[in-house]
């Protein structure tokens, strides 16, 4: 029942298994197919089909191999445009390295600095008198806290962007190419062909076969409550004169005549 058609690439044998299934859920709208369920229900219907696969599959040659001759062409472009691509992020890796550690040691850089200005500032303004350069570096710490959060901003936007582009593009590099027009229409022509010529002619040919009929049913066993062995009691008969087996008389038995001594008195002797 798993047997595919050699014919078929691994990855159209499940197409293969939902014409079929279509096929045989949709019977009753063709004439052709109305004995489905009385000689052959859709289980067995279906085996047969898979176990015949490639003798199916063979009907449709013809368009399954135009159906993969476009999609194949229509692959390689795709596949050399990614190579391409591929080599365009291998040259473009170092700078983006040097610009993810940028973006990354920025904001940590430009926060340390903020807080040591900030902290050290402050603590000066506590002093009496308060120095000159304690405003300055609070000034400074201030600048260094804006550099911070700007850094955090471009960061996050970045790693946005990236995430963005990347998953368009394993989208467009995966399946934007099979499904143009030019495949859809292939893979369409290749289905309806392998219905028309392949599947239905198949399970019209096996309703019609001889060997379809339905078994006759086991006669059912009398209701009893001695069930029956499949045996009966043998007859016996003595052979007859010409061989073969007539009945004959049964013996028959008497029983002894038994009965007691004559028994006399001392004068009288037994005879």
């Amino acid at each position: 029942m798993n047997s595919s058609a050699p014919h078929l690439l691994a990855e159209d044998r499940p197409e293969f298994e939902r014409v079929l299934d279509e096929a045989l859920r949709t019977a009753h709208e063709r004439p052709e197919l109305t004995a489905v369920g009385q000689r052959l229900n859709t289980a067995q219907l279906r085996t047969m089909a898979m176990n015949a696969s490639a003798l199916i599959a063979a009907a449709a040659a013809a368009e399954y191999d135009h159906y993969v001759q476009v999609r194949e062409d229509v692959r390689t472009p795709a596949a050399r445009t990614g190579s391409v691509l591929a080599m365009g992020d291998a040259s473009e890796t170092a700078g983006a390295g040097v610009a993810a550690v940028v973006a990354v040691l920025t904001p940590v850089l430009a926060g340390t600095a903020a807080a040591i200005f900030l902290i050290v500032g402050y603590l000066l303004t506590m002093l009496t008198p308060e120095p000159e350069f304690a405003r300055a570096l609070l000034t400074a710490g201030w600048i260094f806290a804006a550099l911070t959060a700007a850094g955090i901003l471009v960061a996050a936007v970045g790693l946005l962007l990236t995430a963005l582009r990347n998953g368009s593009t394993a989208f467009s590099d995966g399946r934007a190419g099979e499904r143009s027009p030019e495949v859809e229409q292939a893979g369409a022509a290749w289905r309806q062909a392998l219905l028309e010529r392949g599947v239905v002619p198949f399970l019209r040919d096996a309703l019609a076969a001889p060997g379809a009929e339905p078994a006759a049913p086991a006669p059912r066993r009398p209701a009893g409550r001695i069930p029956d062995l499949g045996y009966s009691r043998p007859d016996y008969s003595s052979p007859g004169p010409d061989g073969g087996t007539t009945p004959g008389p049964r013996p028959s038995y008497s029983s002894p005549d038994f009965s007691s001594p004559d028994f006399g008195g001392p004068d009288h002797k037994p005879e």
